[in-house]
């Protein structure tokens, strides 16, 4: 078999540490571990080549006879107990040559599993399972409330109460509700980003809501009192007389509530518009042409 380098396979210097060695072992062998790739031939062939190189590597003894003898570091005590017999009887000052080919050597993997007929060992090593990622799309009207909902996750029903004043874009974390752990590891997690999308007349911004209020000309000059929805419910407004087109309003306390902060709400801001009226009769026109006088008069 030809010959692979075991720092190659661990991606790593031959002037790595042992911590080096250690976490590049165990980042593949997270990354390539059959239980998390079960139909992959080729990540479980290169699984046994990692645990191959960080077996020898990661002791001190075997990687100073790797480095000294490459693959055919297993015999090399063998190939210094020749040598040395060797030089003995030929006599001092004698040049030696070597007694052995390449055939003498076992291949790099055999000596890798003790020569016991290339069956991998398997790594007693515990990994976390792999983390989810899921969506979850909410209108902005079942953002403003506490509230439970289910979701199916990998085949899985998971139920989650789902705080008021969560955001667009926000992500929660729901622990061991990921991947199974392989040997014997922690579940991995559940990331859930939220999206939400605006089902009403409001918009949003952090805590607070901006509606745009269309106000009648006569109630705008005159002054009165309106209804308008808010997602808390229905309120009353008073409107003072003489309202400008585009004047704003805040109204405290009457906003979105505030993120697991329960009783705490942002404030709403009104912007009115004041719409001119259509379709006038007759007699409007006269009323209006009236009133146009008596500004000129002023």
């Amino acid at each position: 078999m030809a010959f692979i380098d075991y720092y190659e396979i661990l991606g790593v210097p031959k002037t790595a540490t042992a911590d080096d060695i250690k976490s590049a072992y165990r980042k593949l062998a997270r990354k390539l571990h059959p239980d998390l790739n079960p139909n992959d031939k080729d990540a479980h062939k290169k699984f046994q080549q990692v645990n191959e190189a960080n077996e020898v590597l990661s002791d001190p003894e075997k990687r100073k006879k790797y480095d000294t003898y490459g693959k055919d570091w297993e015999h090399g005590e063998a190939y210094e107990k020749a040598r040395r017999s060797q030089q003995q009887s030929a006599g001092a000052g004698t040049q030696w040559s070597a007694g052995f080919d390449e055939d003498n050597f076992s291949d790099f993997f055999t000596s890798m599993f003790g020569g016991g007929g290339g069956g991998s060992r398997s790594s007693n090593i515990k990994f976390r399972g792999q983390d989810y990622q899921a969506e979850l799309r909410l209108p902005l009207s079942g953002a403003y409330t506490t509230h439970q909902q289910t979701l199916t996750v990998n085949g899985k029903n998971i139920r989650i109460t789902i705080p008021a004043g969560i955001a667009n874009g926000q992500v929660i974390k729901l622990k061991g509700h990921g991947g199974a752990g392989v040997s014997g590891g922690p579940a991995g997690d559940l990331f859930i980003t939220f999206i939400i999308n605006n089902d009403t007349g409001f918009r949003r911004d952090g805590d607070d809501l901006h509606l745009t209020v269309d106000l009648d000309l006569y109630t705008a000059v005159l002054g009165g009192e309106i209804t308008i929805d808010t997602l808390g419910g229905k309120i009353k407004l008073k409107i003072k007389p003489e309202t400008q087109n585009g004047i704003k309003t805040r109204l405290k306390g009457k906003g979105f509530p505030v993120y697991k902060k329960d009783g705490h709400f942002g404030d709403l801001f009104i912007t009115y518009s004041i719409k001119l009226p259509v379709n006038l009769s007759e007699k409007e026109k006269e009323l209006f042409t009236e009133l146009s006088k008596l500004s000129q008069q002023k």
